[in-house]
C-alpha cells in the first residue's frame, strides 16, 4: 500500500468536496486516513494472514462429533460506496476428522472482513476457507449486519441485512439447522 499515494488522494479530495486540506484541524488528516487504511484493509496483506492452525479430532482422546458454535462481531466495508457495514456473526459447524480453535473464528472474519467486499463475499471467503482446510460434516455462517450505505445515504433506513452460508448437514437436515438457530437465539 502506497501511503503517499493515498495522502496526495485524500489532498485532493478535501478540496474537491470544497474544504481547504491546509486548514489547521485538516492537515494531517490525510495522512491519519493513510495510516488507517493500512490497518481497515488489512484483509489485502497475505502477510497478515491468520495462522489456522488444527488439530486432529480425537487427538486428545477425544472425539467431538457434535456442534461447536462461535459468535462475536465483525465489520467490513462496502465496495459500492466505501462505508462501513457492521454487525454479528454466529458461525457453527459439526467437525469431522479435523477440529479448529474458536479465535481462528474470528481472526478469519476479521481478516476477510477487512476488504472492500459486499456481505455475501465475506461469508462465503470464510465458509470456503474453512471448508478447504476443515472438510467438516457441515457449517453455517449466519452475518446480520447494518449497512451504512443504506442508513447515511440513498433511503436512508436503518436495516439488518441477514445472509447465510450453509453446507452439509446444516444444509441437508432440517433439525441440525434448527438447533443451531435455536442455540444462537
Amino acid at each position: 500500500m502506497n501511503v503517499k499515494k493515498i495522502e496526495k488522494a485524500w489532498k485532493g479530495i478535501l478540496a474537491e468536496i470544497g474544504e481547504n486540506p491546509e486548514r489547521e484541524g485538516l492537515l494531517e488528516t490525510p495522512k491519519r486516513i493513510a495510516k488507517m487504511y493500512k490497518e481497515i484493509f488489512r484483509g489485502y496483506d497475505l502477510e497478515q494472514a491468520p495462522n489456522i492452525t488444527t488439530f486432529e479430532n480425537g487427538h486428545d482422546g477425544i472425539i467431538y462429533d457434535n456442534m461447536i458454535i462461535d459468535t462475536g462481531d465483525f465489520y467490513s466495508m462496502c465496495e459500492h460506496h466505501c462505508a462501513p457495514f457492521f454487525g454479528q456473526y454466529y458461525f457453527g459447524y459439526i467437525p469431522d476428522k479435523k477440529i479448529v480453535g474458536l479465535s481462528k473464528i474470528a481472526r478469519l472474519i476479521d481478516y476477510y472482513g477487512a476488504r472492500m467486499q459486499v456481505q455475501e463475499r465475506l461469508g462465503k471467503n470464510v465458509v470456503d476457507y474453512l471448508q478447504n482446510i476443515l472438510h467438516p460434516k457441515g457449517m453455517i455462517l449466519i452475518l446480520k449486519a447494518k449497512h451504512t450505505c443504506k442508513s447515511m445515504r440513498g433511503v436512508k433506513k436503518d436495516g439488518i441485512m441477514t445472509t447465510a452460508i450453509v453446507t452439509g448437514i446444516f444444509q441437508n437436515d432440517l433439525n441440525a439447522r434448527q438447533e443451531f438457530l435455536q442455540l444462537i437465539k
